[in-house]
């Protein structure tokens, strides 16, 4: 079935970045990722997506995620109206970091080969994390402040904002999961108000990018690995929730899609989007 996404009250449009372009991945608070620490916990009171939960450590009255709804959000051409990790790369071409005879031709083939379903995701990385381990992060940190005010903030609709506010409200538990770097994603998840970040883990040595990868990315069955991981780290199941609901745009992430109670084609591609059909799955449009 194919249906439009009932919007509720908007949500306030983000705060302007500050003085002097004071909006950067380093002021953001820490976001909680999956990748062994590199996101440590933000404080609870920073974010209220859902209430405290059995085995979470916050302390308290803890609820059971029995009773809890789960709501999974892939990033890219998800959420956001584009793709974050080819923009990256499109990003430091422009301000000159990355040569563009060398670079652009290669973004471009592995976007393609992306969205039709044969990216060799191991290559993708040596291509996609390299240049992060040749500038210091601080400086990454300063560029990707200007990435999120140039590149991602035009690609965040209000269709996708009023999505998550409203599984916010319901008191779902909300994680962006994404094949997206976590250097990458982490500010983009936090711009949404999300806590929860599952993405590829850049590897890091003394607070440096070594230009690898972490573990394992989360990157199609990857995904599943990745979810399973952190939930368990938690004391839960994907079945041990009382829903699951998962939103993605893309073929590539059907092995999740096909695992979670309430699969969402969310802008789908057409490989995506003639499954969806074949399968009755909701099909809504985040632009």
């Amino acid at each position: 079935m194919n249906q439009d996404f009932p919007l509720e009250t908007p949500i306030p449009p983000p705060a302007p970045p500050l003085k002097g372009g004071a909006r950067t991945a380093a002021r953001h608070p820490p976001l909680q990722g999956a990748g062994g620490g590199a996101h440590p916990r933000m404080p609870r009171s920073a974010i209220s997506c859902h209430p405290p939960l059995q085995g979470e450590g916050w302390g308290g009255d803890g609820v059971k995620p029995s009773d809890l709804k789960l709501a999974l959000f892939d990033l890219d051409n998800t959420l956001l109206n584009g793709d974050s990790d080819f923009e990256w790369s499109q990003f430091l071409i422009r301000i000159g970091i990355l040569d563009r005879e060398l670079f652009e031709v290669k973004n471009q083939a592995f976007y393609d080969q992306y969205k039709a379903g044969t990216l060799d995701i191991h290559e993708f990385l040596d291509f996609q994390l390299k240049p992060l381990s040749r500038h210091p992060h601080t400086t990454l940190d300063e560029w990707h402040g200007q990435f999120m005010r140039e590149a991602i903030l035009p690609m965040i609709g209000q269709p996708a904002r009023d999505l998550v506010r409203q599984h916010q409200a319901s008191g779902d538990l909300c994680v962006v999961i994404t094949a997206t770097n976590s250097f990458i994603t982490a500010p983009i998840a936090r711009e949404f108000g999300i806590e929860h970040l599952i993405a590829t883990e850049p590897e890091q040595r003394g607070g440096e990018f070594t230009g690898a990868v972490a573990g394992i990315p989360s990157f199609k069955e990857g995904k599943i690995i990745r979810l399973e991981n952190w939930l368990s780290d938690r004391g839960w199941t994907l079945e041990g929730f009382n829903e699951s609901t998962f939103y993605s745009d893309s073929m590539n992430d059907l092995p999740l899609l096909r695992k979670v109670s309430h699969p969402v084609a969310a802008n789908p591609d057409d490989t995506l989007r003639r499954h969806a059909e074949q399968h009755g799955w909701p099909i809504i449009s985040l632009r």
